[in-house]
């Protein structure tokens, strides 16, 4: 596996507390990164990772936050600032989903998946901007969804693919405009990986992606050689191809 070198690289993952956002804290905590783990409710579950992380040889904290909350995600980055100091890489992990037919998800969580997919998305990476400029040095990674750039979408699941799709046109929105301050700003977007709730029949590759398999496709962002990468799109799908969904 790609292993960049990160060592006093301040890094935080939101909604690392558990599931991928957790793995791929520890993937970037192996690479001596000093970590924030994010969490908005798992109080317990940060805490653990936080201490699974010190105990593989880093620094690490836990940091609780709204990342849709402009002032919580001011207040969790600044208690980043005092405790490591600005952010270096940030993986915007956070992505709720509603897995119902259109009608029947509530307004509530319809707006729920927007706003933790992009508004998160959108509120830490704007949060996170003004340190790495000042160091002229940033990583941004956005997660998103295999196809979302196609267009995909269905009735079931109608406004996960929605923001999904924002997601990607924000990174190559804030590629551009990040051009000349040393940061670089991709997208890593996964089919289904190991730990999803639902497995279709007919997985590519037969299987679906592991935890590496996304862990690899960030790192390989974050190698100082991938340094002309921007506004880039990794789908880690085995190669699907959607006909339908």
């Amino acid at each position: 596996m790609i292993s960049p070198e990160l060592d006093g690289r301040v890094t935080l993952v939101t909604g690392s507390s558990k599931g991928v956002g957790k793995e791929l804290l520890l993937s970037l905590a192996d690479c001596g990164a000093d970590v924030a783990v994010h969490y908005r409710s798992s109080e317990e579950e940060a805490r653990e990772v936080a201490e699974e992380a010190r105990n593989r040889g880093c620094t690490a904290i836990s940091v609780q936050g709204d990342v849709t909350d402009p002032d919580s995600v001011d207040e969790l980055f600044a208690t980043i600032e005092d405790e490591l100091g600005a952010v270096d890489v940030l993986v915007n992990n956070v992505g709720p989903f509603a897995p119902d037919h259109w009608e029947d998800i509530s307004f509530e969580t319809w707006n729920l998946v927007l706003q933790g997919n992009v508004n998160g998305t959108y509120l830490c990476s704007k949060r996170a901007l003004p340190g790495m400029r000042d160091n002229e040095f940033g990583r941004i990674v956005n997660v998103g969804y295999a196809s979302s750039e196609k267009g995909l979408i269905s009735p079931k699941n109608a406004p996960y693919f929605m923001a999904k799709a924002g997601v990607l046109m924000f990174t190559r929105m804030l590629a551009a405009d990040t051009q000349d301050d040393g940061i670089t700003v991709n997208a890593v977007s996964p089919y289904v990986v190991e730990n999803s709730d639902v497995f279709p029949d007919d997985l590519p590759r037969g299987r679906p992606a592991k935890f590496e398999d996304m862990a690899q496709a960030v790192r390989f962002f974050l190698d100082e050689d991938s340094d002309y990468l921007s506004g880039v799109n990794v789908e880690v799908d085995g190669g699907w191809l959607p006909e339908t969904v």
